[in-house]
């Protein structure tokens, strides 16, 4: 059976404009002052924003960390507590809580102040000793006055870098402002 030449120009036509038939999506320009509502209408609030400046939350903040070796796999890196004392930690993405070994705890004079009943990797429940300390800082983004956990493992945990989104390269780990 053969099909009429015209529909089957139809019928391409129609195909490819197919193709052609993009929804748009304009990125928004940083210096303008506008919102969108609810029927997707764009309402200008250019004159609420006569003095806007870029604050330095809006500039997407990255920081650095190398990666100083890897155990089991897992990035190890500086971390600098209280301003003062450098140690070794293991970035763990699943830890909640930050830890610090007994060891690293004398050395900061950390009093615990409570424990706190956890679920290790294992998926035994154990109780930790909780204490201050005064900071915590990666390549230049900080945590003040946070409670760490007093544990075997030195892990850097969620309570760190939830405000980030974390990028880990071969030799660094960037934390992304969000």
């Amino acid at each position: 059976m053969q099909l009429p030449i015209l529909l089957l120009i139809k019928i391409t036509v129609t195909l490819v404009g197919i193709n052609f038939i993009v929804p748009q999506a304009n990125a928004q320009e940083a210096e303008r002052c506008y919102m969108i509502n609810a029927t997707g209408t764009v309402v200008n609030l250019s004159q609420l924003c006569t003095n806007y400046q870029r604050s330095p939350l809006t500039t997407r903040q990255v920081f650095t960390a190398k990666i100083k070796r890897r155990y089991g796999g897992t990035p190890v890196i500086d971390v600098t507590f209280n301003n003062q004392q450098k140690f070794e930690m293991i970035l763990d993405t699943g830890a909640t809580q930050t830890t610090i070994t007994s060891a690293k705890a004398n050395q900061l004079g950390l009093i615990p102040v409570d424990s706190q009943r956890v679920q290790v990797a294992s998926g035994e429940a154990v109780s930790l000793p909780i204490g201050r300390v005064e900071s915590i800082e990666v390549g230049g983004a900080i945590l003040r006055d946070t409670k760490v956990l007093v544990a075997p493992l030195p892990l850097l945990g969620q309570n760190f870098f939830s405000r980030y989104d974390l990028t880990i390269k071969q030799d660094v780990v960037e934390f992304h402002l969000r």
